[in-house]
């Protein structure tokens, strides 16, 4: 494992890609950043961290046969990794607010974004650029965000942390390599943020209620509607709401 280490950066994933343009990235290279400039989140969002406080890296992992219809397995394991790595810290009602964001006691404390590489209908690589909140204290306008210091009182090393999130990786990366996708879909739907539960979506109707019931092997969020009815909904039609 290859961990290339920052000081400031506009963007990790950004970093980590345009390695991959310019030459042959080897297997699990990480690039980690005190800070970065241009964090972003997913559908463009901005990702906005304190210097030095938290956590920032990406990862970029080679795949040798991951399907096209396969790849929201990155999503499930990459979630999985940070979930149980903060197990081990004990952090109370840890979920995933579908597809990738980390909650804790219902406050985002991490944002995952995800950029394949694709080539002939196959997933040769991913780039997982993981973003979590570690010793943080201020969050003045994000009313939803937290970090593990806010939470359970402690500050962390991130070296320490990095390196326990990186080991999780490479523990589910494996399950991957063995086909073991139904295991992973499984423990990630377990960790569903309000699964089971009333609750409000917003689309571009307005708002609508139902129950989270799982994920399609494509990763599309599965809600029971009114009526017994099942739809599956992808992450542009679709946000859950608080």
């Amino acid at each position: 494992m290859r961990i290339i280490k920052l000081n400031a950066i506009d963007s990790t994933n950004l970093f980590l890609r345009s390695l991959c343009l310019d030459t042959h990235v080897e297997d699990f290279t990480v690039v980690v950043a005190k800070h970065q400039t241009k964090g972003r989140g997913q559908m463009g969002t901005v990702w906005s961290s304190q210097d030095a406080k938290n956590l920032t890296f990406s990862v970029f992992k080679r795949f040798d046969n991951l399907k096209l219809e396969q790849q929201f397995v990155i999503s499930m394991v990459s979630s999985l990794a940070v979930i149980n790595a903060l197990k081990k810290m004990n952090l109370p009602k840890l979920s995933v607010k579908w597809p990738n964001d980390i909650l804790s006691a219902n406050k985002k404390i991490c944002g995952i974004l995800i950029e394949n590489v694709i080539k002939q209908n196959k997933v040769t690589g991913s780039v997982v650029g993981i973003g979590l909140n570690v010793n943080q204290v201020d969050f003045s306008g994000l009313p939803q965000a937290s970090s593990i210091l806010n939470i359970t009182g402690v500050s962390y090393d991130l070296d320490e942390l990095l390196q326990s999130i990186l080991n999780e990786l490479k523990i589910l990366f494996d399950l991957v390599e063995s086909n073991q996708f139904e295991t992973i879909k499984t423990t990630y739907e377990s960790f569903l943020f309000r699964k089971d539960k009333p609750s409000t979506f917003e689309n571009a109707e307005g708002l609508f209620s139902g129950f989270i019931k799982g994920v399609s092997n494509e990763g599309l969020l599965k809600v029971l509607l009114e009526d017994d009815v099942l739809e599956t909904f992808d992450l542009k039609t679709i946000k859950l709401l608080y």
